[in-house]
């Protein structure tokens, strides 16, 4: 069975509620604070929590303090206000990345305007987070999430994604929320993950275009982009947050209902308000159920109409539609042997693929196309290793618009082994199962049987179980 997780967020949801949900859960700060550190930016920050009350029930509250915010703290504490007062409802004030608030720290003094230090465009942020060798898992994640940020902020102002200037999510407390959130579900080793409806919020938001109109526009978009259900429970305040929500429509394979499961462990993260019902971020951890519970409520569903599918996975994932760079360039004159080293480097340095084609040149010379795909943010680094690494005296270069199918890995044991099966979905229908290449051959391997066995029988077995 699966790992799962299901987060209900019946105030919204942000980075902070995220990591401390999963820290409630389980997670041990000192593993966060020991990977973060590897960012190579942990003079910027102090990370911490506390148990706090939200309308009587506990819950974890994360804290990112900024080292700017911290030298400008009051030595007597007992001049600030309560957070409910001057925080965000679901986030502290800082923790509004996208928008650049104004923020507002009553210490004392009205109106006190604090501005982050650290502003970081998207390709600072990718480098950081590459640089920083984290899990695999981890990294891809998190350089996802950041370049969904991306692509809505480039869809509300008009500009591509690549040219998209950040006002503060490039913050520190920003990477922190995305990356942190990433490294606690690797660490919990969840699978697949799920979320509920959305709640809309009302109101407006100080930000650096002016006063905007909630849900904000990069929520709105990315809303928009993945068909996420929304609702209003009457709550007048920003409740989903860009970073928040940049991470639900990157990782979910749903939204909706939960899906059957045996829950293992439950992880509630607080938000700064205090609101009319709890803000709290609730996050489900368990295993999904494969059998018992569908066949019962699929029966009564059935006579109004409604198979089993429906019932549990009622907002399927569109096909997503992600900007990439396409750079070209033709080679007459280099070794075969050379190339496929070219291949190496380029996947190495951010590439997503790497191909070649037979052509034939000027003068009748015989060559090869070669043709590397990669986000607009690795260009620089994948046409630096094509001049560095062949003879090519030119690369074109071409932005395009590919669409993606939704994918999800997923795990068999066969007879040798465990197995990952990476499972494409166009809405609810699998257009396609492959077993993992590595494992397959990382198992014909140890065991001495042929890739093409192995191969066969995790599909088998995958089928076998579905």
């Amino acid at each position: 069975m699966n790992k799962i997780a299901y987060f209900d967020c019946p105030t919204g949801i942000a980075g902070d509620m995220c990591i401390g949900a999963l820290i409630h859960a389980g997670v041990p700060l000192e593993y966060l604070i020991e990977k973060l550190n590897l960012l190579g930016i942990s003079t910027e920050y102090q990370l911490r929590t506390e148990l706090v009350h939200r309308n009587t029930q506990q819950a974890t509250k994360f804290y990112v303090d900024l080292a700017a915010d911290l030298s400008l703290k009051p030595k007597n504490s007992a001049t600030e206000l309560d957070p409910s007062e001057t925080e965000s409802p679901t986030f502290d004030a800082r923790h509004h990345h996208h928008h650049g608030e104004e923020h507002s720290h009553s210490h004392g003094e009205p109106d006190a305007e604090i501005s982050h230090t650290h502003h970081r465009n998207l390709p600072q942020i990718e480098q950081i987070i590459v640089s920083a060798k984290l899990p695999p898992r981890v990294e891809a994640w998190s350089l996802a999430v950041f370049g969904k940020l991306a692509e809505a902020e480039g869809a509300v102002h008009g500009i591509p994604a690549s040219e998209v200037h950040f006002h503060e999510v490039g913050a520190t407390d920003a990477i922190i929320d995305i990356v942190g959130t990433c490294l606690g579900l690797d660490w919990l080793d969840i699978q697949e993950f799920y979320f509920s409806a959305m709640p809309t919020g009302a109101g407006t938001v100080k930000a650096a275009h002016g006063r905007l109109a909630v849900p904000t526009p990069a929520v709105m978009r990315l809303w928009e982009t993945h068909r996420v259900p929304v609702y209003s429970n009457g709550i007048d305040r920003e409740l989903c947050t860009p970073t928040g929500t940049a991470i639900a429509c990157t990782l979910a394979s749903a939204f909706g209902p939960p899906p059957p499961m045996q829950i293992q462990a439950i992880g509630l993260g607080a938000g700064s308000r205090n609101l009319a019902i709890p803000n709290i971020l609730r996050l489900w951890i368990g295993e999904k159920e494969e059998g018992r519970g569908k066949k019962e409520e699929g029966r009564g569903k059935r006579e109004e109409g409604i198979g089993e599918k429906e019932i549990f996975n009622q907002f399927p994932m569109p096909n997503a539609i992600e900007t990439i760079t396409v750079l070209e360039t033709q080679i007459d004159d280099l070794s075969p042997q050379a190339i496929g080293y070219v291949f190496d480097a380029l996947f190495a340095a951010g590439a997503l693929d790497v191909f070649t084609a037979p052509i034939v040149m000027k003068k009748s010379r015989l060559g090869v196309l070669l043709t590397a795909i990669c986000h607009p943010q690795f260009q620089d680094a994948c046409e630096a290793v094509l001049f560095r690494e062949t003879t090519t005296l030119g690369i074109r270069r071409s932005t395009q618009q590919r669409t993606i199918l939704h994918r999800e890995i997923q795990t068999v044991k066969t007879e040798y082994g465990e197995v990952k099966i990476k499972v494409a979905k166009s809405g609810e229908t699998i257009v396609n199962v492959q077993p993992e290449y590595e494992d397959c051959a990382e198992i014909a391997r140890l065991k001495n049987i042929s890739w093409r066995e192995v191969h066969r029988l995790a599909l088998q077995t995958w089928y076998d179980r579905t």
